[in-house]
């Protein structure tokens, strides 16, 4: 069965959307922590036109993370996809690992974000605050089933209000699973 293309934001305003943004809700992936939560991405833009990026998520109390780049994989297109590049120490210390980043829908106020990739494999709903709107939440979850992800395997991600102070938390160096899932390995 041939899938339909997917329709994804025009015209991102990179500036706008950097920051910190919550999952509300993703895909999960084998290899995340079934635990997981506050996970979160904070993105900032850098001098070169793109984007460093922090995910982060906290296991047991202990905050795992991972750093990477994100740039446009057409420079000269006008959609909102994004390719994702993480170098994943200490395991392959020189060889980058890459994944699509598609901005399938956002506010225009950029306050809550659709993500998702061509293999419709992974799926991600953010938002900048740690809690979201039900009715907004299910027109998004909609929005992805229109687009033909089983949102059946959509699983919400705990969020502590207050969030917490990142940088407080011990570290956890198993950042590996990031990787995984934005392969969809």
């Amino acid at each position: 069965m041939s899938q339909k293309t997917m329709e994804v934001v025009k015209n991102l305003d990179i500036k706008r959307y950097m920051g910190r943004w919550y999952e509300i809700a993703s895909f999960p992936s084998r290899f995340q922590p079934r635990n997981g939560v506050n996970t979160r991405a904070t993105y900032t833009l850098n001098e070169d036109g793109t984007v460093h990026v922090l995910n982060e998520t906290f296991t047991d109390g202990k905050r795992g993370f991972i750093e990477g780049i994100a740039y446009k994989a057409d420079p000269q297109s006008d959609e909102a996809k994004l390719k994702v590049k993480f170098y994943v120490p200490p395991f392959l210390p020189i060889i980058p690992i890459v994944g699509d980043y598609w901005v399938l829908h956002l506010d225009d106020d950029y306050q809550y974000a659709l993500i998702g990739q061509p293999s419709r494999n992974y799926l991600w709903v953010l938002c900048r605050q740690t809690h979201m709107d039900d009715e907004i939440y299910n027109q998004l979850v909609q929005k992805a089933q229109d687009e033909g992800y089983d949102v059946s395997k959509l699983h919400k991600t705990p969020q502590s209000d207050p969030p917490p102070e990142g940088d407080d938390a011990p570290k956890d160096t198993k950042g590996i699973w990031w990787i995984k899932s934005l392969l969809g390995m």
